[in-house]
């Protein structure tokens, strides 16, 4: 069976720094879809950041920034 986990807290740390840096970029845009993360490179783990679906460009860079600081503690 599969497992859906909910969240950025699974998603290794190096990967959001990536996805980050496309956002910042106006590589990846918001609202992110499935599609878009595959064709972004992280289809691999685009089920596990199904929790950014659907926010608009300050939404999505706010969670990257927030999981990503977060982690700096």
């Amino acid at each position: 069976a599969r497992v859906t986990r909910v969240g950025l807290a699974h998603v290794p740390t190096e990967r959001l720094r990536a996805l980050y840096k496309l956002v910042a970029a106006g590589k990846v845009t918001a609202p992110v879809s499935m599609p878009a993360l595959m064709l972004a490179g992280f289809g691999d783990i685009a089920d596990e950041l199904a929790i950014l679906h659907g926010l608009d460009q300050a939404g999505l860079r706010a969670a990257l920034v927030i999981a990503l600081a977060e982690r700096k503690r």
